[in-house]
């Protein structure tokens, strides 16, 4: 089993039912369809949202599940960088197709819309919302199995956006091992629960770090809460990823696609199992 994983018989078998009568969310592009959606959400930054966004498509992908990425970070995208995607999206039938990586990955974000990546996007509130609405309704994604959301920190203005537009099937609450963090992620879930969406699970990422010498784990932020908070609100599905260096070169470079290491494995289980 790994040991980073709850294990296989603690892995719920998920049914998931929309709650339409709560969200009057918009319906997508005409060509579009989309199966199952999930938002990877947190109650701030730095802690590695975008990371595990990625991973979780590396990994879908990899099983064979066609995936699809919406940045909807629009002041701070990560997610190009961390698969080398660059370029300017391809138009036709009165909207956009995403663009796609190495693997066949669909990405769509706002990087791909400006004329340098480096430009700031220096926008109010609601013309943010209103561009992550438009990666959901004017964007063609061609017959996805697993479409992840990655959000903004917070439950501000887009987190409000994608979960009263977009049929969100669950989130997925990312966090690190700090005091502060637990506090923060607490917020987070509450918001979820108002907004009727179930919480999937949770990865605490940064959680520990391994000697290379002696092979001993180091809790360089301190001891986890992260087993308090699941059980608090009944989440079952729990990781904690370490600190990995190979990782992040890996993001620096754009070849997200070829790490090879399983550190979400009971987090994918759960995902195959919706």
């Amino acid at each position: 089993m790994n040991e980073n994983s709850t294990p296989n018989s603690e892995i719920p078998k998920i049914t998931i039912k929309r709650a339409k009568p709560v969200r009057d969310t918009d319906p997508p592009h005409a060509l579009s369809k989309v199966r199952k959606i999930v938002a990877i959400i947190s109650g701030k930054g730095g802690v590695g949202k975008s990371l595990v966004t990625s991973l979780l498509a590396v990994n879908m992908n990899g099983h064979g599940y066609k995936t699809a990425i919406i940045d909807a970070d629009i002041t701070g995208p990560s997610i190009p960088r961390a698969f080398g995607v660059s370029g300017q999206p391809e138009t036709a039938e009165n909207g956009m197709y995403p663009l796609k990586s190495k693997t066949g990955i669909d990405l769509m974000s706002i990087n791909f819309l400006l004329p340098d990546e480096t430009d700031p996007v220096i926008w109010r509130g609601p013309v943010i919302s209103g561009a992550v609405k438009q990666f959901w309704t004017d964007v063609i994604w061609e017959n996805e199995d697993y479409m992840f959301i990655d959000m903004p920190p917070g439950t501000g203005d887009v987190a409000l956006t994608v979960f009263q537009s977009i049929p969100v099937d669950g989130v997925i609450v990312v966090t690190s091992p700090q005091e502060l963090v637990s506090m923060i992620v607490e917020k987070a879930v509450k918001m979820t629960e108002k907004m009727n969406i179930p919480i999937l699970g949770i990865v605490e990422n940064m959680s520990y770090t391994v000697c290379p010498h002696c092979n001993e784990k180091f809790s360089v932020f301190g001891e986890s809460h992260i087993d308090e908070i699941a059980e608090k609100y009944g989440i079952k599905t729990v990781c904690k990823l370490p600190f990995d260096q190979k990782l992040a070169a890996l993001c620096d470079r754009g070849e997200i696609e070829s790490f090879d290491k399983d550190n979400l494995h009971a987090m994918v289980k759960m995902l195959r199992n919706m």
